[in-house]
């Protein structure tokens, strides 16, 4: 059984995600539907029946998942990406909310999808990387860690992820090394050491 692993960090929905694509992100209306056509339009002040510009898709999401709503939150993202394929800020945190529903396969596939359409976007590396990491993929979780970083080289979340990876893999190479040699002292030393640091890096999260 794999060493207990340092607690990797996903991008939520509630930071900085992907920027949506520019050519289908909706673009907010400033006049109300009388400014648009009226060839003298009344001054500022004098509006109080002014609409407030809705909210975006993707800040619905971010409030419903903020309330504790998460089925909402993929709703709302699933009627909005059934008109709007290519918006990836909204498939990223549509891949967000698959993770907080426990759905993490899904979650993949989408992020997976996300990577491959919009391949200079690292969030999308980053979070695949962290449902690797949790499934014991240590391999797979480095290379999209390094994709991610390759993409943003000062991306700090993915250089921080890959320290902990790096402590992870350490304890595993050590776990199994004192399963084969129970005997080496030395080797038992290092896979406590290296649990122990692990343990610091969770309580440093």
């Amino acid at each position: 059984m794999l060493a207990r692993m340092p607690v990797f960090a996903a991008e939520p929905a509630t930071s900085a995600a992907p920027a949506a694509d520019a050519a289908t992100a909706p673009v907010p209306s400033t006049q109300t539907g009388t400014a648009a056509t009226s060839s003298n339009p009344a001054p500022a002040t004098a509006a109080p029946d002014a609409q407030t510009p809705e909210p975006s898709t993707a800040v619905k999401i971010s409030i419903a998942l903020r309330k504790g709503d998460k089925t909402g939150a993929l709703k709302i993202a699933d009627e909005f990406l059934a008109t709007h394929p290519r918006d990836a800020q909204v498939r990223f945190l549509r891949a967000v909310v698959l993770g907080d529903l426990n759905r993490q396969d899904d979650a993949a596939t989408a992020l997976e999808s996300l990577t491959e359409d919009f391949p200079e976007l690292a969030e999308p590396y980053n979070n695949l990387a962290v449902i690797r990491a949790n499934q014991g993929q240590f391999a797979l979780a480095e290379r999209y860690l390094q994709l991610a970083l390759a993409a943003e080289p000062n991306y700090i979340t993915a250089q921080e992820n890959l320290g902990d990876l790096y402590i992870a893999m350490a304890a595993a190479s050590y776990e199994k090394a004192a399963r084969l040699a129970p005997e080496n002292g030395a080797l038992k030393t290092k896979l406590s050491l290296t649990r122990e640091l692990g343990n610091k890096l969770r309580a440093a999260r």
